[in-house]
């Protein structure tokens, strides 16, 4: 593999959907233009969850809000989770399996007495497999190696449908991700990323080949 020795959830959700578009955007590190409305709408979000957490005052944020923006908020506020202890906000967490590293940034990292729960707000919908993306895996499996613990459980927010999708950890489930995650790795070891998606209609369709 190409001097690539850290990946996150989205690397290997990449490669899960087209290794080929792995292979350009984090072998050959080309960049392809993205939709920045979505992109800012997620970012603000986030942003503003951030500081609420952290106590910090937000009045003239929440003033300049839109519409749209002001709705998904107000919801995202009243969940219940946002009234547990808050340990991180936009907080990189990682650990070692075998020759290689997996992380990344959790939007939120709360406690109730010694259960802590790994937020994660999608302004888009939750993954279809929540108990088996990626990010959950990575997320869970880091959290229980730099806390030493197994009560934990990560939510995703779903801000577009209003739910909140819960996957609590386990030991079984440990020994399932690292499993999943040395046979995603295997394969991209295996320069299995050259391989091209048929019918490509992604943002690299006019380069590939």
């Amino acid at each position: 593999m190409e001097n690539i020795r850290q990946f996150s959830p989205n690397m290997l959700k990449t490669f899960e959907i087209c290794p080929r578009k792995f292979f350009y955007k984090y072998v050959k590190n080309i960049s392809m233009p993205i939709n920045d409305e979505i992109f800012e709408f997620g970012k603000n979000i986030h942003a503003l969850a951030s500081y609420y957490l952290k106590k910090e005052n937000i009045d003239n944020m929440e003033k300049s809000l839109s519409e749209r923006e002001r709705k998904v908020w107000e919801y995202l506020k009243s969940c219940e989770y946002f009234s547990y202890e808050v340990v991180n906000t936009e907080y990189n967490l990682v650990f070692r399996q075998n020759k290689y590293f997996f992380g990344g940034r959790l939007d939120a990292l709360v406690k109730k007495g010694d259960e802590y729960y790994i937020l994660d707000y999608k302004t888009g919908s939750a993954p279809k497999n929540p108990k088996y993306d990626f990010q959950t895996m990575i997320y869970l499996l880091a959290v229980n190696e730099f806390f030493n613990t197994d009560k934990i459980t990560f939510v995703y927010l779903d801000l577009k449908n209003r739910e909140c999708i819960k996957t609590e950890f386990s030991q079984e489930l440990k020994e399932e991700y690292l499993a999943r995650l040395n046979f995603v790795i295997e394969k991209i070891d295996s320069e299995d990323y050259r391989k091209i998606k048929d019918e490509c209609s992604c943002e690299y369709k006019k380069i590939c080949y």
